[in-house]
């Protein structure tokens, strides 16, 4: 999987999730120039088209789209619009893209009854509204506005990706009733809770990067999550996953956790993320003794990763002490294990 990373995640890696890059780690886009002087005329070519795409085209004003009958897919990605105006007769649009724009506010959607995939990221937004006719929504991306808060959004039952990463967001809120939800993605916001989620029962992928949370706690009821992005907090203790067996992923990378606890019953957990902690001792590592589908490790820059006579250098039997406590780990930070035989 991904997380997206690109800004400021101390993640091992990215995750991707749909071919796009996610919360807490989102590159900027190629922002364009704020003047219009030479922005263009929107122009449809063929009017019977199912896919429309108008990427980087320099255009400041959503118009002259009413003879699209068909039309199922527009993206408006990356230009210079700072209004949604001018869809209210698309009302076969199945999904709407208008990523990177200079948009200030969400509005003039209610006539898009069908639509199932709206993406407002990397806007000017400061509030989540004038949803309320998009109940066929399934996948909304506000990733890189100027939220503050969780709201607007409950009606939205057949919702299954949220995407919320890197706003001004302090609490998890207002979702409950979002039972569908599949993926959650609200890293790289000021969540100082765990909270909230207790109904999201259906939960797979849930990505908190870069925040302000210091324990995790209220993750009971969600059996079935697979992936859990937690990196860059404020954690000091792994604790309250006793539910969540079906773990594959748990990235605690960036922390302040110096023992390696409460694991042994995540039989199914195959990447540990876990560099830049505080361990210091390598009895912790027989902690993960017991999970025999583990494959990667991260570990690096924590205090057993430092050689004791150097500290500023890694411990060159590092590795070696790694592989020889997991002999079956394919994967240690960013390099592939080798056979300690």
């Amino acid at each position: 999987m991904d997380v997206n990373e690109g800004e400021g995640s101390s993640n091992p890696q990215p995750q991707v999730q749909d071919g796009f890059v996610s919360s807490g780690d989102e590159l900027e886009p190629e922002q364009p120039a704020d003047n219009a002087e030479d922005a263009v005329e929107l122009v449809v070519v063929d009017p019977n088209a199912v896919d429309v795409d108008f990427n980087h085209g320099r255009i400041a004003r959503i118009e002259n789209l009413e003879n699209l009958t068909q039309v199922q897919n527009l993206c408006l990605r990356q230009n210079l619009i700072v209004r949604i105006e001018g869809l209210s007769t698309l009302t076969t649009l199945v999904e709407l893209d208008l990523y990177d724009n200079q948009l200030t506010r969400i509005e003039n959607l209610d006539s898009l009854v069908n639509l199932q995939s709206l993406d407002l990221s990397f806007n000017r937004l400061s509030k989540i509204e004038n949803l309320d006719s998009l109940v066929n929504l399934k996948k909304l991306f506000l990733i890189h506005n100027k939220i503050t808060k969780m709201e607007n959004v409950s009606h939205l039952v057949n919702l299954e990706m949220l995407e919320l990463g890197s706003n001004r967001i302090r609490a998890i809120e207002n979702i409950s009733t979002l039972t569908g939800l599949t993926s959650l993605f609200i890293g790289k916001n000021k969540i100082t809770k765990l909270q909230g989620l207790e109904t999201l029962v259906n939960l797979r992928t849930l990505s908190m990067q870069t925040n302000r949370i210091t324990k995790l706690e209220g993750l009971e009821t969600l059996v079935n999550v697979e992936d859990i992005y937690a990196s860059d907090n404020g954690i000091e203790k792994i604790e309250g996953l006793e539910q969540n067996t079906k773990l594959t992923t748990l990235d605690l990378a960036n922390n302040r956790i110096s023992k390696i606890e409460n694991l042994e019953h995540l039989s199914e957990l195959q990447e540990f993320w876990f560099n830049d902690n505080k361990v210091d001792s390598w009895k912790e590592i027989e902690s993960l003794i017991p999970l025999k589908k583990l494959e990667t490790v991260y570990l690096e820059r924590n205090p057993i990763y430092y050689d004791a006579g150097s500290p500023f250098k890694m411990d060159p039997s590092y590795r070696r002490k790694i592989k020889l406590t997991l002999p079956w780990i394919q994967q240690i930070d960013a390099t592939l294990a080798q056979s300690t035989t």
